[in-house]
């Protein structure tokens, strides 16, 4: 069905693209007392299994999540719809007119754990780039991951579409997973959000090709011409605003040059908002009351309220750390020296690369996508955050007058 269902979409013009999606946004808001009704009931089950609180965040909708969900929809209504669009043209010594343009991928396969915005997110933007979706989310937000693809099929046949354009596997059964991604002929992308033993798990037994990224292992450095106050600020946005989500900042590099201003501030300001600090010798010398760290905090993704810290010699040695830890996903550097700041982002091998900005912007609506179907740390295809042109595929249209190859 979803085969199907791509095909037909690859001619539906993108007036009723944007009908369905609105009906998308309108049916959101029109059911948002049965949808939280529903998340609730996934979020005590989940607090009667012992989750953390950053798993419980990442799992729980409320009012505001929702109108934010149903305004992201209405943002991928008005960007330019990338069907079609041309890439390329030009004619050949032997009059064959060539052109290369944006077309849809086809069925895409998204597996994802605990955040039913994702449900949303990722239905729509597949939809408007022109392929049907298969979404299996996690079990512990079955409940609510069901009632928000039953509403969005809802709205496509409202819009005179396919409703199986967007499916949801509803079964807990992880063996619906292993046989999803063997559907090399019927699916052409898998898409994977989680954790970062999932997608391994997935990208060893997929035989469909798999984009997605590890962990979200982020750092910010603080260099000896930084704003002490705005690096302050930066860090304490980029670690305590939602520690659970991948553009957390999890290591904090800071020149020795202003360690010694710097880290008095850190260990008050992560103190107010119980963020436990794990330093190295030198971090410790400054600020003695912070845990001693070991060498797997530095390859450590939290996603808890949890930081680690080092003092560095120079710009140099922090480039060496990021590039030896990171994940690539993204990074940060906190200075008044433009020099300075652009051979950090011309040496730092990630995703995305930051100058006095908080790492928590790598993400789809925050770079104007409305909203985005992962972040990607590949180098093939699509890096950094995914909206609707990295959604897409191309093909060439070849014009000839009775050409024949010699």
């Amino acid at each position: 069905m979803a085969r199907k269902s791509a095909l037909a979409l690859q001619t539906v013009d993108t007036g009723k693209k944007d009908l369905a999606l609105e009906y998308i946004a309108e049916e959101l808001e029109k059911n948002t007392v049965a949808i939280l009704a529903e998340n609730k009931r996934d979020v005590e089950e989940a607090k009667k299994a012992g989750n953390k609180p950053a798993f419980l965040d990442r799992l729980t909708l409320n009012e505001g999540r929702l109108v934010a969900l149903a305004k992201s929809v209405r943002e991928v209504v008005s960007l330019p719809d990338p069907i079609g669009e041309i890439t390329g043209r030009w004619r050949r010594p032997n009059g064959l007119r060539i052109v290369r343009q944006r077309v849809p991928m086809g069925v895409i396969a998204i597996i994802y754990e605990s955040r039913p915005n994702v449900t949303v997110e990722a239905a729509v933007l597949c939809f408007k780039a022109g392929s049907a979706t298969i979404l299996r989310g996690g079990s512990e937000a079955l409940n609510s991951n069901r009632i928000l693809a039953s509403l969005i099929s809802r709205a496509l046949v409202r819009a005179g579409l396919p409703g199986e354009a967007v499916q949801f596997i509803d079964t807990r059964d992880r063996a619906a997973v292993a046989e999803l991604v063997k559907l090399d002929k019927l699916v052409d992308l898998v898409i994977p959000r989680g954790s970062e033993e999932m997608i391994r798990r997935i990208k060893e037994m997929s035989l469909v090709p798999v984009l997605g990224h590890g962990k979200g292992l982020c750092h910010i450095y603080v260099d000896k011409e930084a704003d002490m106050k705005m690096a302050e600020d930066i860090v304490a946005n980029a670690k305590t605003s939602r520690p659970g989500v991948c553009n957390a900042v999890e290591t904090v590099l800071v020149h020795e040059d202003c360690a010694r201003s710097f880290m008095p501030k850190l260990v008050a300001r992560m103190g107010a908002a119980k963020v436990e600090l794990r330093g190295d010798e030198k971090a410790r010398k400054l600020a003695p009351s912070i845990k001693k760290a070991v060498e797997e905090d530095w390859s450590t993704e939290y996603l808890d309220l949890i930081l680690a810290v080092k003092v560095v010699d120079s710009m140099e040695e922090a480039i060496d750390h990021i590039n030896t830890y990171s994940s690539q996903l993204s990074e940060s550097i906190i200075t008044d020296d433009k020099k300075a700041a652009k051979k950090f982002l011309d040496s730092v091998d990630s995703a995305v690369v930051y100058h006095n900005a908080s790492t928590r912007f790598t993400d789809g609506g925050q770079f104007g996508f409305g909203a985005e179907i992962g972040i990607s740390t590949s180098r093939l295809h699509s890096r950094g955050p995914m909206g609707l042109r990295e959604l897409t595929s191309q093909k060439y249209l070849v014009y000839g007058e009775g050409q024949v190859r010699s």
